[in-house]
């Protein structure tokens, strides 16, 4: 309501009313001018339709459940329960609150421009007014559209990252120790937490698979997209002609599961330790502190043997078994969403890829979003990573658009 009170004080002073009405200094403005030169997406007519639609019972929602926690007479259970409803919806009710005073200003901007159509000073400033309003009101429906999209819950939670060498033999295990770098850079950069599970060496001392843990900020919901297969195009050390070879690795991104999403029981677990050593240990050692760890019902089996205690070894087959066995019970319930890590990285074949890494070139090309960036030395050093996450994010905020419209 500001701009329109603002306006009518402006007005009175040009009648010649005595009253001396300043303009708000900068600092007490709503920053509607930063939203102005923005990019903001065209909305529908129908979208904006569905979407009130939708806004309307989060508000009649919103009143009946005052109402619940207003009664005397509610029963602690029934108060828990609309209460924690209420902090649920209170980041769209905001919103909302915000969108309903827009809409007002709009309104009274568009009455106060139809009064003063002969007044051109009075007219300029209210135009002036209403774009920014409008503007304002385009990035709330943006916002709010954002809060109605399905979400996906693990989204929020840490991963186990696993990377194989597929195609390539020995190039394709010391391209998946690059990759496996890359994102351990990218992990630093973003300030999460990178711990390696484990891994399995080659005979050129690179990677023929090895995972880790990674915890911080949305993790999964930032990573979930590099599942798959990830190819390579250069001159291997072991290329003696100076041929390029077209080798691949395969990524799977797995959502860390707690401890009441999956229940192992201890007549499912087969254990068994070893003693570590060989390329698949870092740590060779005389005790049996290497763990084979098998779920019986599924036949998953996880082996780990970068810790020298067995203890720990176990602690991390443990988190890796829970995340491959949450992983498929989403798959289960939501089949249209998920895939299993077996569907995600295929059958490690060279022509089965979402990224090509063009060393002779220095590109890197995102299939599933067309874009190719021409700094491949930053990428593998984890700092244009986010070049393709974003528009894969982007991609599925399209998608989910599309769906959210198409299926009401």
């Amino acid at each position: 309501m500001r701009s329109r009170l603002w306006i009518r004080a402006m007005k009175q002073i040009k009648c010649g009313s005595t009253a001396v009405v300043q303009r708000p200094p900068a600092a007490a403005i709503p920053l509607l001018r930063s939203y102005s030169t923005e990019l903001q997406p065209q909305l529908s007519p129908k979208l904006i339709k569905i979407m009130e639609q939708r806004l309307s019972l989060i508000e009649r929602r919103n009143a009946c459940l005052h109402n619940i926690i207003n009664q005397p007479d509610a029963s602690a259970e029934e108060y828990a329960k609309a209460n924690k409803e209420l902090r649920k919806i209170s980041s769209s009710m905001d919103l909302i609150n915000q969108l309903r005073a827009t809409n007002k200003e709009i309104d009274g901007l568009r009455s106060l421009m139809a009064e003063s159509s002969q007044d051109k000073d009075m007219l300029d400033m209210a135009t002036n007014e209403l774009s920014q309003a409008i503007n304002e009101e385009k990035r709330l429906h943006t916002l709010l559209l954002k809060t109605l999209l399905p979400k996906d819950d693990a989204d929020e939670r840490d991963c186990i990252l696993e990377v194989r060498a597929g195609t390539g033999g020995e190039e394709a295990s010391l391209f998946a120790m690059d990759i496996f770098r890359m994102y351990e850079r990218f992990s630093h950069n973003k300030g999460w937490t990178f711990e390696v599970v484990n891994i399995a060496e080659s005979d050129l001392k690179g990677y023929k698979e090895a995972s880790a843990a990674v915890s911080g900020a949305d993790v999964y919901g930032k990573l979930k997209f590099e599942s798959g297969i990830h190819r390579v195009q250069r001159v291997p050390v072991t290329e003696k002609s100076g041929r390029i070879h077209t080798s691949a690795v395969s990524v799977a991104i797995l959502p860390q599961a707690d401890q009441v999403d999956v229940h192992l029981r201890n007549e499912d677990l087969k254990i068994d330790t070893y003693r570590s050593g060989g390329s698949g240990g870092q740590h060779a050692n005389t005790t049996n502190s290497a763990v084979r760890l098998t779920h019986i019902p599924t036949g998953l089996t996880i082996t780990i043997q970068d810790e020298r205690s067995q203890h720990m070894n176990k602690a991390k087959a443990l988190k890796v078994l829970c995340a491959k066995l949450y992983e498929m019970e989403r798959s289960r319930l939501q089949s249209n969403r998920s895939k299993l890590r077996l569907e995600q990285i295929g059958s490690g074949d060279r022509s089965e890829r979402i990224r090509t890494y063009n060393f002779p070139q220095g590109r890197v090309t995102d299939h599933r979003v067309g874009i190719t960036h021409h700094a491949i030395s930053d990428v593998m050093q984890g700092e244009d990573l986010d070049v393709f996450i974003d528009a894969l994010l982007l991609q599925q905020e399209i998608d989910a658009i599309a769906s959210f419209s198409s299926s009401q």
